[in-house]
Protein backbone atom coordinates (compact mmCIF):
# COMPACT_ATOMS: atom_id res chain seq x y z
CA UNK A 1 0.00 0.00 0.00
CA UNK A 2 1.37 3.54 -0.67
CA UNK A 3 2.48 5.91 1.84
CA UNK A 4 -0.03 8.72 2.36
CA UNK A 5 2.65 11.17 3.01
CA UNK A 6 4.04 10.69 -0.27
CA UNK A 7 3.85 13.45 -1.67
CA UNK A 8 2.67 13.89 -4.94
CA UNK A 9 4.81 13.94 -8.66
CA UNK A 10 3.85 17.67 -9.68
CA UNK A 11 3.27 17.96 -13.34
CA UNK A 12 4.35 21.29 -15.53
CA UNK A 13 2.56 21.82 -18.94
CA UNK A 14 4.09 23.86 -21.28
CA UNK A 15 1.27 26.30 -23.30
CA UNK A 16 1.34 24.05 -26.14
CA UNK A 17 0.72 20.55 -24.44
CA UNK A 18 -1.62 22.22 -22.45
CA UNK A 19 -3.30 23.63 -25.53
CA UNK A 20 -3.19 19.73 -26.65
CA UNK A 21 -4.77 18.58 -23.39
CA UNK A 22 -7.94 20.92 -24.19
CA UNK A 23 -8.33 19.76 -27.57
CA UNK A 24 -8.58 16.28 -26.43
CA UNK A 25 -10.92 17.52 -23.70
CA UNK A 26 -13.26 19.46 -25.89
CA UNK A 27 -13.16 17.46 -28.55
CA UNK A 28 -16.58 15.17 -29.33
CA UNK A 29 -15.29 12.61 -31.26
CA UNK A 30 -12.39 11.17 -28.71
CA UNK A 31 -13.54 8.20 -26.53
CA UNK A 32 -14.35 9.31 -23.40
CA UNK A 33 -11.58 7.33 -21.96
CA UNK A 34 -9.03 9.82 -23.47
CA UNK A 35 -10.59 12.54 -22.52
CA UNK A 36 -10.96 11.53 -18.43
CA UNK A 37 -6.86 10.79 -19.04
CA UNK A 38 -6.74 14.60 -20.69
CA UNK A 39 -8.89 15.94 -17.57
CA UNK A 40 -6.43 14.28 -14.92
CA UNK A 41 -3.08 15.49 -16.46
CA UNK A 42 -4.53 19.04 -16.73
CA UNK A 43 -5.69 18.79 -12.59
CA UNK A 44 -2.75 17.43 -12.03
CA UNK A 45 -0.85 20.24 -13.20
CA UNK A 46 -2.90 22.75 -11.90
CA UNK A 47 -1.63 21.20 -8.39
CA UNK A 48 -4.31 18.59 -6.87
CA UNK A 49 -3.71 15.71 -5.40
CA UNK A 50 -4.70 12.10 -6.79
CA UNK A 51 -7.31 11.29 -4.44
CA UNK A 52 -8.62 15.02 -5.20
CA UNK A 53 -8.46 14.20 -8.78
CA UNK A 54 -9.97 10.77 -8.16
CA UNK A 55 -13.06 12.42 -6.33
CA UNK A 56 -13.33 14.87 -9.08
CA UNK A 57 -13.93 12.38 -12.17
CA UNK A 58 -14.86 9.28 -10.27
CA UNK A 59 -11.98 6.97 -10.70
CA UNK A 60 -9.63 5.09 -8.30
CA UNK A 61 -6.58 7.04 -6.95
CA UNK A 62 -4.34 4.58 -8.40
CA UNK A 63 -5.89 5.46 -11.92
CA UNK A 64 -4.91 8.64 -11.27
CA UNK A 65 -1.25 7.86 -9.88
CA UNK A 66 -0.59 5.52 -13.30
CA UNK A 67 -1.63 8.43 -15.72
CA UNK A 68 0.37 10.97 -13.88
CA UNK A 69 3.54 8.80 -13.48
CA UNK A 70 3.10 7.87 -17.92
CA UNK A 71 2.98 11.74 -18.30
CA UNK A 72 6.47 12.51 -16.38
CA UNK A 73 8.10 9.27 -17.47
CA UNK A 74 7.63 10.44 -21.35
CA UNK A 75 8.17 14.54 -20.28
CA UNK A 76 11.84 14.69 -22.17
CA UNK A 77 10.04 13.22 -25.18
CA UNK A 78 6.95 15.76 -24.78
CA UNK A 79 9.59 18.75 -25.01
CA UNK A 80 11.17 17.28 -27.75
CA UNK A 81 7.73 18.18 -29.64
CA UNK A 82 7.20 21.41 -28.81
CA UNK A 83 7.46 22.89 -32.20
CA UNK A 84 5.39 20.41 -33.71
CA UNK A 85 2.18 21.07 -32.83
CA UNK A 86 0.56 18.02 -34.99
CA UNK A 87 2.87 15.46 -33.98
CA UNK A 88 2.32 16.81 -30.71
CA UNK A 89 -1.04 15.99 -30.53
CA UNK A 90 -0.91 12.45 -32.13
CA UNK A 91 2.23 11.98 -29.54
CA UNK A 92 -0.30 13.02 -26.51
CA UNK A 93 -3.19 11.45 -28.06
CA UNK A 94 -0.88 7.58 -27.93
CA UNK A 95 0.32 8.25 -24.68
CA UNK A 96 -3.00 8.43 -22.72
CA UNK A 97 -4.51 5.06 -25.01
CA UNK A 98 -3.97 2.16 -22.97
CA UNK A 99 -1.33 0.15 -24.60
CA UNK A 100 -2.77 -3.10 -26.45
CA UNK A 101 -2.70 -6.05 -24.92
CA UNK A 102 -0.39 -8.80 -25.89
CA UNK A 103 -3.43 -11.19 -26.86
CA UNK A 104 -5.76 -8.60 -28.20
CA UNK A 105 -5.94 -9.86 -32.02
CA UNK A 106 -6.56 -6.53 -33.94
CA UNK A 107 -4.74 -5.30 -36.87
CA UNK A 108 -4.71 -1.67 -35.95
CA UNK A 109 -2.41 -0.73 -33.47
CA UNK A 110 -2.65 1.70 -30.51
CA UNK A 111 -0.14 4.07 -32.61
CA UNK A 112 -2.56 3.68 -35.67
CA UNK A 113 -5.89 4.68 -33.62
CA UNK A 114 -4.19 7.83 -32.02
CA UNK A 115 -2.88 8.85 -35.77
CA UNK A 116 -6.42 8.55 -36.87
CA UNK A 117 -7.97 10.32 -33.63
CA UNK A 118 -5.35 12.95 -34.16
CA UNK A 119 -6.60 13.19 -37.39
CA UNK A 120 -10.35 13.41 -36.85
CA UNK A 121 -8.79 16.70 -34.39
CA UNK A 122 -7.65 18.47 -37.20
CA UNK A 123 -9.21 20.82 -39.63
CA UNK A 124 -10.69 19.20 -43.01
CA UNK A 125 -9.43 20.02 -46.34
CA UNK A 126 -11.59 23.34 -47.49
CA UNK A 127 -13.77 21.43 -50.01
CA UNK A 128 -15.40 19.47 -47.06
CA UNK A 129 -17.10 21.33 -44.23
CA UNK A 130 -16.44 18.57 -41.65
CA UNK A 131 -15.11 14.50 -41.20
CA UNK A 132 -16.89 11.99 -42.08
CA UNK A 133 -15.62 8.42 -41.29
CA UNK A 134 -15.51 7.93 -45.06
CA UNK A 135 -13.42 11.01 -45.35
CA UNK A 136 -11.02 10.12 -42.74
CA UNK A 137 -10.45 6.45 -43.72
CA UNK A 138 -9.92 7.82 -47.23
CA UNK A 139 -7.13 10.44 -45.52
CA UNK A 140 -6.00 7.68 -43.21
CA UNK A 141 -5.01 5.40 -46.29
CA UNK A 142 -3.38 8.67 -48.25
CA UNK A 143 -1.26 9.45 -45.66
CA UNK A 144 -0.42 5.81 -45.36
CA UNK A 145 -1.31 5.29 -41.73
CA UNK A 146 -2.81 2.07 -42.39
CA UNK A 147 -3.25 -0.12 -45.74
CA UNK A 148 -6.94 -0.51 -45.34
CA UNK A 149 -9.81 0.72 -43.10
CA UNK A 150 -13.18 0.67 -43.16
CA UNK A 151 -15.91 3.92 -42.19
CA UNK A 152 -17.01 1.23 -39.43
CA UNK A 153 -13.85 0.57 -38.05
CA UNK A 154 -12.69 4.32 -37.84
CA UNK A 155 -16.48 4.93 -36.02
CA UNK A 156 -15.19 2.13 -33.35
CA UNK A 157 -12.02 4.05 -32.64
CA UNK A 158 -13.87 7.31 -32.56
CA UNK A 159 -16.55 5.59 -30.60
CA UNK A 160 -19.24 8.00 -32.17
CA UNK A 161 -22.35 6.73 -31.08
CA UNK A 162 -23.56 10.27 -30.88
CA UNK A 163 -25.29 12.67 -33.44
CA UNK A 164 -22.98 13.56 -36.26
CA UNK A 165 -24.82 16.93 -35.96
CA UNK A 166 -22.72 19.65 -33.93
CA UNK A 167 -24.17 20.78 -30.44
CA UNK A 168 -22.96 24.06 -30.49
CA UNK A 169 -25.73 26.98 -30.74
CA UNK A 170 -26.31 28.45 -34.11
CA UNK A 171 -25.88 31.95 -33.84
CA UNK A 172 -28.85 34.34 -35.34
Amino acid sequence: SEDMSRPTKPITLSAKQHECLQTIVHSRQIPHCLVQRAQIVLQAADGQHNKKIAQNLGVNKNTIGLWRQRWLDNSTDLATLEDKPKQLLAFISELLTDKARPDSPGIFTAEHVCQIIALACETPPEYISHWTRADLAKEAIKRDIVEHISASSIGRFLKSGAASTSSLPVLA
